[in-house]
């Protein structure tokens, strides 16, 4: 007895050395923010933080704007604006993406940059588990952002 996707001519070979391996993440390609000022969060991702534009696109139908930047690592950040977005608590802490941390050689610098930018950061602090320095800090909507120290 033939299955539907046969019958419909639309069944696939499926590849049983990858079905052994599984599935294998490759690294993360961009997270999605949702920014409260859209023109305010352009200028702190890419003046502040020093992302740089891949594209950007104004969607009328929805009335949004959606820009791509580029980090580093070759990973992205999808900056998107939607009229009225509601509020996203970041406190007291909930389930879901708690923070997004950037790797930095030198935890310092950044934080001096920060500083100079007119962001506060927390303290710098040890993480108990790799002795490595890091700090947090919020975006323009209070996204809780973390620098980390890997140099």
């Amino acid at each position: 007895m033939r299955g539907a996707a046969e019958r419909a001519g639309t069944a696939r070979l499926v590849d049983v050395n990858a079905l052994e391996r599984g599935m294998m993440l490759a690294g993360i390609h961009h997270v999605a923010i949702i920014a409260g000022n859209y023109a305010v969060s352009k200028r702190f991702y890419c003046d502040i933080l020093g992302l740089r534009v891949l594209d950007e696109h104004y969607l009328q139908a929805r009335d949004s704007w959606k820009l791509d930047l580029a980090l580093p690592d070759g990973g992205q950040i999808e900056l998107f604006s939607f009229p009225a977005a509601p509020l996203r608590p970041s406190r007291p802490e909930a389930r879901g993406l708690r923070h997004l941390a950037f790797r930095v050689e030198d935890l310092d610098a950044a934080v001096a940059h920060l500083t100079a930018h007119g962001v506060a950061t927390e303290d710098i602090r040890i993480d108990e588990y790799t002795g490595r320095r890091f700090t947090f800090f919020a975006d323009p909507d209070d996204l809780p952002l973390e620098l980390y120290e890997v140099g």
